[in-house]
């Protein structure tokens, strides 16, 4: 009954090949094409907010069969099962299924600092009193939400970099340096739209082919082994890498103004490619070393674990970390890690043998920096705006315990805004 036929033969890649070669998606069509299966597909759809329809796969499946394969109709059918079994998203853990649109709190580290007893001030209005960025009147000039941190503050960011690639050595994950640039076919792959009005993804004009910016480097780290079968005894494979992440989202809520929500951002990200029976611990593994992580740094935080209307299209099971940021008020995402089972690899063509079967993928963020620097700065600025730098990242900043306000020269004003300047302060002496 499998519409889609995959060769059993290993599917082995030289890596000296350039060009990612996707030789077809395999659907779990045992699933998908069960008409008994189709309410528990339904729910799941209506719970995760998706906009598959299993009914019309159902029917364009009956009428693959009812055409003669040598028929044109046969292929346009196919072409459009195809397209509709892409859009049906992942199971839902079973335990996530009873959450409703709430998340369940696992665990919630260190004590959040009273706003009620100081001010605390948002990182934006902190940053201009040290004067450590600029977002301000960059819209000609490097568009919307595009921002330039400098001094002590790129400092900071280059500490968070490499105090997280250090613990990430220490794990035994593999450190990768990944393109920026990626085939449609392989964002897609990785469950991320790159058509219509409302996808988050900037293309890039290629003669050849649809060519896109990662929004994440989990997507070049899945491609890399694009088509691959893998020895069973290979696995679980710990990845890293830290890139530079491209979204054209935007908002205009106030409390995700400044760089909470950019349009690129740096960002260190860990991925695992893992057999079936592995993928649950690894994404407990993942969240334990996020959780070590930032519980090291003393930030005040939560760990959530997401109900299915929170669930992307890949993930199976997907916890959330959130931070206090007292100048907000509020708890702000800084971290996910998903177990994302077999809807990948299914796509992406990785394998493992024996037996012969497709891979899980897991992913995780080990430092979103935007979001780590908004939580650094909120919670640890003192009363005369200086910023405390938590112990683990003084080795990886020249051994600063503060970040002190930066002296700048005077401000440029023309002659004229001098001269009315004077005016008014004569005025006011009257």
């Amino acid at each position: 009954m499998l519409l889609v036929k995959w060769t059993l033969e290993p599917l082995r890649r030289q890596i000296s090949h350039h060009r990612f070669n996707l030789r077809g998606i395999n659907y779990d069509t045992e699933y998908l094409l069960n008409r008994e299966n189709a309410p528990a597909i339904e729910a799941n759809i209506r719970q995760r907010k998706g906009v598959g329809d299993i009914r019309l796969i159902h029917e364009l499946n009956e009428q693959l069969h009812m055409v003669d394969e040598s028929q044109a109709e046969h292929h346009s059918i196919a072409g459009r099962l195809q397209s509709e079994m892409e859009k049906i998203p992942n199971r839902t853990h079973p335990d996530v299924a009873s959450y409703g649109n709430v998340p369940k709190l696992m665990k919630r580290y260190n004590q959040p600092y009273d706003t009620d007893c100081r001010k605390y001030y948002e990182f934006g209005d902190m940053c201009k009193k040290m004067n450590f960025y600029r977002m301000e009147n960059l819209g000609n000039f490097t568009g919307h939400r595009s921002y330039y941190l400098t001094d002590e503050l790129a400092e900071l960011e280059h500490a968070l970099i490499t105090y997280t690639i250090q613990r990430l050595l220490k794990q035994n994950f593999r450190l990768i340096s990944v393109p920026d640039i990626l085939p449609a076919g392989i964002i897609e792959s990785c469950g991320m739209n790159t058509s219509g009005d409302r996808n988050q993804v900037y293309k890039v004009k290629h003669e050849r082919e649809t060519l896109c910016l990662s929004g994440t480097s989990e997507m070049a780290l899945a491609g890399y082994f694009a088509g691959q079968l893998l020895r069973t005894k290979q696995v679980p494979l710990r990845l890293a890498a830290v890139s530079r992440c491209f979204r054209a989202e935007s908002s205009a809520l106030h409390e995700e103004k400044g760089i909470y929500r950019v349009h690129q951002f740096t960002k260190v990200e860990m991925f695992a490619i893992c057999a079936p029976d592995q993928s649950a611990s690894m994404l407990d593994e993942f969240q334990e070393l996020e959780v070590s992580l930032f519980d090291e740094l003393g930030l005040p935080f939560k760990v959530l674990d997401m109900p299915a209307s929170e669930l992307g299209a890949p993930a199976y099971r997907k916890y959330d970390i959130e931070a206090w940021m007292p100048g907000r008020a509020m708890y702000g995402e800084i971290s996910s890690c998903s177990d994302c089972t077999d809807f990948q690899s299914r796509r992406l063509g990785i394998r493992i043998e024996p037996p012969l079967q497709f891979a899980h993928t897991v992913n995780g963020t080990a430092c979103a920096v935007p979001r780590m620097l908004i939580a650094l700065l909120e919670n640890f600025q003192n009363e005369d705006h200086t910023v405390s730098v938590p112990v683990p990242l003084r080795k990886y900043i020249s051994g600063k315990h503060r970040l002190c306000r930066r002296k700048v020269l005077p401000e440029l004003k023309l002659t004229k805004r001098l001269q009315q300047e004077d005016v008014m302060g004569f005025t006011s002496k009257l």
